[in-house]
Formats: structure tokens, sequence, C-alpha cells
């Protein structure tokens, strides 16, 4: 569903189908999930000018259509998801022939609420004692509070070497009352874009988190300019122009770094 979102290859007559009435329903859920995919490919372009070679991508789906081994094609990376169904399409398609395919990403069926495990299994493919770029893009507002997901990212960040950057994208409806229903509705979207997947211990369910809890995410990691902003104003490509379709205060970005 996300790579038809996308507007990729990658999915099925029973995926376009079900896009296409949520879209009917709920005309930001495609701007939304592009908005999403734009603003991790800034990111990446971002960390990777910076030097940093290797990128871990927590949560990641199906490695496609702009993903962060085609953005960085010099880079090594790791894909790590809890979903069989995931893992074995992502497997097929790093393997397959044509411009997908790469000896340089690797895919990880694991949880990242297991941070040792991930870390563990993408320690064979990555040097984690060199700098990572570490990828939350859009995941964290499906795990609630209860399955502790700010514990799981500390323990990332507590083994990420100096240098390193944390990169994450996050859904919110509580920026301002004045967008509150309007986001309501864009929360409901970006839930239901993603296929509900096993999950260990977490319950299901997600959470609504201010922009400072957001923010808590990264710890005592400095955010690089401009901060924790709307994704599509987080080092925008291209000046907004008049008429652009913008998102509501409901997707909240930044990357912060490890110091050296």
């Amino acid at each position: 569903m996300y790579d038809y979102m996308l507007g990729g290859k990658d999915n099925y007559a029973v995926d376009r189908q079900a896009i296409d009435q949520l879209a009917e329903l709920i005309p930001e859920a495609v701007p939304l999930a592009r908005a999403n995919r734009a603003f991790l490919q800034r990111a990446v372009r971002y960390v990777a000018r910076a030097g940093v070679r290797q990128f871990l991508d927590l949560g990641s789906g199906l490695p496609t259509q702009g993903s962060a081994h085609e953005v960085a094609p010099e880079a090594r990376v790791v894909y790590v998801d809890n979903d069989p169904v995931v893992a074995e399409h992502a497997q097929g398609l790093l393997r397959r022939p044509g411009p997908g395919r790469t000896e340089s990403a690797r895919f990880v069926l694991a949880d990242l609420l297991d941070p040792e495990d991930v870390l563990a299994r993408a320690g064979e493919f990555l040097d984690l004692d060199e700098p990572v770029g570490v990828l939350l893009v859009s995941i964290l507002h499906f795990l609630p509070d209860s399955a502790d997901p700010l514990g799981a990212v500390a323990v990332l960040r507590e083994r990420m070497a100096p240098g390193g950057f944390l990169v994450i994208s996050h859904v919110t409806t509580r920026t301002t009352t004045r967008t509150t229903t309007r986001t309501t509705t864009v929360a409901r979207a970006q839930e239901r874009e993603r296929p509900e997947r096993p999950r260990r211990a977490s319950g299901g369910g997600g959470a609504d988190r201010t922009p400072a809890e957001i923010r808590a995410f990264f710890g005592d990691f400095p955010l690089e300019p401009p901060g924790l902003v709307q994704a599509t104003d987080w080092r925008p490509d291209r000046p907004k122009l008049v008429g652009d379709w913008s998102l509501p205060s409901s997707l909240m970005a930044g990357v912060g770094k490890k110091a050296e």
C-alpha cells in the first residue's frame, strides 16, 4: 500500500483499491506519505554529505521507491522490520536484477523494541564502531508508551558511535488546538496506510505524542538546524510555491547528532 502511495510498482490490485478508497475519504493520506518519504530522502542525503556511510533503517517496510540504499548508493544499509511477509518481499527486491538490486543493503527480520537483538544482527553487516545514520521514520507513533519505545531508542543512542545521526519523523495531533480536527484525520490515515503487523509485547495501538515528547526520543543529542519542525519544513530542497499543498502541523521531523 505504501509503495503504491509513493508511485511504485511493487503492489497488488487489492493495495491499489484500498488506497484509492482511502484517498477519497482522507485526501491528505497520500501527500502525507510522500512528504514523509521526501523527508527521509533529504535526511539521508544530509547525513551522507556529513561523511556517514552506514544506515540502519528501523521499521522500514519494503525498501522501495527512494529508500536509503537508492538515495546513498555508496553506503551500506540494513533494513529492519518485524513483519515476515515484508521480510520475504524485501529480500526478493534486494536480490532481483535491475536498478533495485544492490550488494550494499541487507534486510533483517527483527523488532526495534529489542534493540540489542537488532544491533547484534545489524552488526554482522555494519561496523557499529563507526558512525551510523539510524532512521526511525514514521514508526514510533505506532508504539504505545507501555511498550517503552523511549527505552529502546535510548539503547540505540547509547550504542551509537560518536558522529552518528538519529533521524525521526512522528505524527502528532497535539501541536495546536486550531488544527486538531484535521490532524486527527491525518493521523488516522497514517495508521491505515501501514498494515497491522505482529508486535513483540507491544500490544498494538499507538501514541499521540506532543512535540516535546517527540523531542525526548533524541535524548541529549543536539538537533541539526532547523530543529524539530514539520517534515515539509526540514531543509526543503525547493522553495514553496504559491498554491503548494501543505500539510497541517501533523508530521514532525528532526535529525540529531551524537557528539564526537
